[in-house]
């Protein structure tokens, strides 16, 4: 998951969500004000869903997707994280079937392999991601081990109850977790486990600054007390959840993330359309060392009940 502007979900299409809609639009108007057609192009592509996108908002997704595709992983996680998620996975069968959903470029996805000693079938609906990883995969010696698939992960045509394990580092929420839940039941098979990372609020009230960042993106997010009510009514017992350590954000999401905006920065120059997208996206590492403590990744682990 990504805080900020992030409008594509889980099928790669445009959220009709008019707070998002209107979110980018006046981001366009404030920044591109020498573009006085950006608001009502929007606006247009609200009314008439599914036509291309004006002319600024494709910048902005061209930048956008530009930094993502060449960060190591698309949002807040580590190895340890990982590993730590994985020992609450009691008596996970040896070599299991994983299912990655949301892979992004896959850095999780070579943890999991090796980890695991098991296969492991990565998704994402982005296809350079995917293009990426299968490169990845090839480079390092992975090939039957790690399986990049390009598809929607709310409907990746695998088979049910084909998977001991299904994972998912913050994209559960672009289809809504008590929904993402469901379709990983169905793909578990039974004792399986679903491990997740989510986005939660830590305090109520968060500051407005913080807290319209995140309903840009993830209007719907709660606390974690709230994904855990969900996964009890979701055919699932808790086995364990914990908090994303400030490292899994700053030393394996931020700085790489930073490292490639002043490379960028550099690149474009005097173009300030780039710039100011450059900045939008600049803003996030930003907001997290101010207002952390408002709100967390939470890394959930779950079992299948039957």
């Amino acid at each position: 998951m990504r805080m900020g502007i992030s409008c594509i979900d889980g099928t790669g299409r445009w959220h009709e969500n008019k707070n998002r809609i209107e979110a980018l639009a006046l981001f366009f108007r404030k920044e591109f004000s020498w573009k006085q057609d950006a608001f009502p192009i929007v606006q247009q592509h609200e009314l008439k869903g599914g036509q291309d996108l004006s002319e600024p908002v494709q910048r902005f997704w061209q930048i956008f997707f530009e930094l993502y595709e060449s960060l190591p992983r698309q949002g807040p996680g580590n190895r340890a994280c990982a590993a730590k998620a994985l020992s609450l996975c009691d008596g996970l069968r040896p070599s299991p079937t994983v299912l990655d959903l949301g892979c992004g470029v896959g850095e999780q996805s070579f943890y999991l392999a090796e980890m695991t000693g098991g296969t492991v079938v990565a998704v994402d609906n982005h296809e350079p991601f995917i293009e990426k990883l299968r490169a990845e995969v090839a480079k390092h010696g992975f090939s039957g081990r790690i399986v990049p698939l390009l598809g929607d992960m709310a409907d990746a045509g695998l088979p049910p109850g084909s998977f001991d394990l299904v994972w998912s580092e913050g994209a559960l929420y672009n289809i809504g977790i008590q929904k993402a839940l469901e379709i990983c039941r169905k793909l578990l098979r039974p004792g399986g486990y679903a491990a997740f990372t989510d986005a939660v609020w830590r305090k109520e009230n968060p500051p407005r600054e913080i807290k319209e960042s995140f309903d840009l993106d993830y209007p719907a997010m709660g606390s974690a007390e709230d994904i855990l009510e969900i996964i009890d009514v979701s055919g699932f017992s808790l086995k364990g959840n914990f908090l994303l350590p400030d490292e899994a954000w700053l030393e394996d999401f931020y700085t790489p993330m930073e490292e490639r905006l002043s490379e960028m920065k550099q690149k474009y120059g005097r173009d300030e359309e780039a710039l100011a997208v450059l900045r939008r996206l600049a803003s996030e590492p930003e907001m997290h060392r101010k207002y952390s403590e408002y709100y967390a990744y939470v890394f959930f682990v779950a079992q299948r009940i039957d």
